[in-house]
């Protein structure tokens, strides 16, 4: 029982070691520059805030018809 205790406090003080403020560029340092063709440069919550693209969408559309498969010239057994 001890040697599964102090891993387990271990763990929890790691994880309470997070920050919980607003993230900010180092001291001396700033953002990175804006994209190419953009007008402003993004703030850390856009830059941090996935699109689309990097999370898309789940699809949940139900098969509405149930179509019978044609046959597959190419399925044949093994020699």
């Amino acid at each position: 029982m001890k040697r599964f205790v102090a891993p387990m406090a271990l763990a929890l003080a790691l994880a309470g070691c997070g920050a919980a403020k607003e993230l900010q560029p180092a001291p001396g340092a700033s953002l990175p520059p804006a994209p190419y063709g953009a007008t402003a440069t993004p703030t850390p919550n856009q830059l941090l805030t996935p699109t689309t693209q990097q999370r898309p969408q789940r699809s949940d559309e139900l098969l509405r018809n149930s179509d019978q498969r044609r046959s597959d010239e190419f399925d044949l057994p093994p020699n």
